[in-house]
């Protein structure tokens, strides 16, 4: 037999990716990623990586399917209006590739997923529509030296920027002082966020959704194969023109977002757990303190009104009115803390109630020194993939194909 002839099993659904030298797809069949957002962008991702057999997937996403949603994402069906996006696309996905196995999620981003998702993924793909969950994406994979690929889209042009940490320039290397002062818009003066200023829906067509989230599987497919890629860089696509361009990003030493975790301890707890638990579990000293990422409304005061009621709940769950009081409407009195001191009355409630997600990276310190815990406990419920193992591929009918 020839040299340059190639063996292609028709009943192999990756044979024509396999004839790709570099393809690995027990690679693929056995990597983990980390899709967050399921709208426009979102689907064409899911979509993407549910056709290459990438063999985990983990959906997260907040928000409920509308009808507006069916003009522009390819996995969702009129019947599917009021459901969860996360778990609708989740289904989609399985439906397409049994070899997938999907986690859903229907939560937020900042407040509901732990960082061990992120410890534990290859890759991280943003496809969202606000620059505050992409700063709070960046400084996640920036703790665990995560590589993510970042997506966004306006009418017929979008950009995709990918990141390496802890090398070049990160998301936040990029933000300017009106990015910034776009994020404080959302909050009013006691930190809690405002419903009123509502965020703005972005108008797009769904082509731009293919090309970028092309891009972005295709930058991902990348990583996932060990190949380079250019980091710290927007590659720009312009549909007006035409025109695709790529600027790199400065990189800026001081940047708050490069903090990266040094070994991260595993402890058997939960988010179930007391911190008192957790700093038993961890041998910690007396005078340890649990340092939270996500700040802690405690409880809200009306000094005028006398009502008083606990609350213990993240900062970035509340809205405006939730700090209002019932009776005057005036702002009241609000306890925040990030920090949770040994042998507190805050220490004897569960890591839950103070705002920390399952299968969370947590920062306990002694003094000087910080240890990072991760709560392994939750890691069988958190990683609970579903879908069906991948079958060997049938071998029956050949057919010889030249290079």
């Amino acid at each position: 037999m020839s040299d340059d002839l190639l063996i292609i099993d028709e009943n192999d659904r990756y044979g024509r990716m396999r004839l790709i030298s570099w393809w690995r797809q027990e690679k693929l069949l056995a990597s983990k990623v980390l899709v967050v957002g399921a709208g426009a962008l979102g689907n064409e991702v899911i979509k993407n990586l549910a056709l290459l057999g990438v063999g985990h997937l983990f959906i997260i996403d907040y928000d409920t399917i509308e009808a507006t949603n069916l003009t522009r994402s390819v996995l969702y069906r009129s019947s599917d209006a009021g459901r969860a996006k996360a778990e609708r696309a989740a289904a989609a996905a399985r439906a397409m590739n049994p070899d997938v196995k999907v986690r859903a999620l229907n939560g937020n981003v900042i407040t509901d997923l732990g960082l061990g998702v992120f410890s534990v993924v290859a890759v991280v793909i943003g496809c969202l529509d606000n620059r505050e969950a992409r700063l709070w994406i960046n400084r996640q994979c920036w703790k665990v030296t995560k590589p993510w690929v970042d997506g966004a889209i306006q009418e017929i042009s979008g950009t995709c920027k990918v990141f390496v940490p802890p090398g070049n320039a990160c998301y936040e290397c990029g933000m300017s002082e009106r990015d910034y002062q776009l994020i404080n818009l959302r909050y009013s003066c006691p930190l809690l966020k405002r419903e009123d200023v509502a965020e703005g829906k972005v108008p797009t067509a769904p082509t731009i959704s293919s090309i970028i989230g092309g891009l972005q599987v295709q930058e991902a497919l990348k990583l996932l194969h060990g190949h380079a890629v250019k980091a710290g860089a927007a590659m720009v696509f312009n549909g007006e023109g035409n025109n695709f361009y790529t600027s790199n990003l400065q990189r800026k030493e001081e940047c708050l977002s490069h903090e990266t975790y040094s070994a991260i301890e595993d402890v058997a707890v939960g988010s179930d757990s007391t911190a008192e638990q957790l700093f038993a579990a961890a041998k910690s000293a007396k005078n340890a303190a649990l340092i939270l990422d996500r700040e802690l409304l405690v409880d809200v005061t009306c000094p005028t009104c006398r009502v008083h009621h606990e609350v213990m709940k993240a900062v970035a769950k509340l809205t405006y009115k939730d700090g209002l009081c019932p009776k005057c409407k005036n702002v009241m009195q609000m306890q925040r803390v990030h920090r949770v001191e040994r042998g507190t009355p805050l220490a004897k409630r569960r890591l839950g109630e103070l705002g920390v997600p399952p299968f969370d990276i947590v920062k306990v310190a002694v003094g000087h020194e910080v240890r990072w815990l991760r709560l392994a406990g939750d890691r069988g419920a958190v990683m609970a993939f579903s879908g069906l193992p991948p079958e060997a591929p049938k071998r029956r009918t050949k057919t010889k194909a030249r290079r």
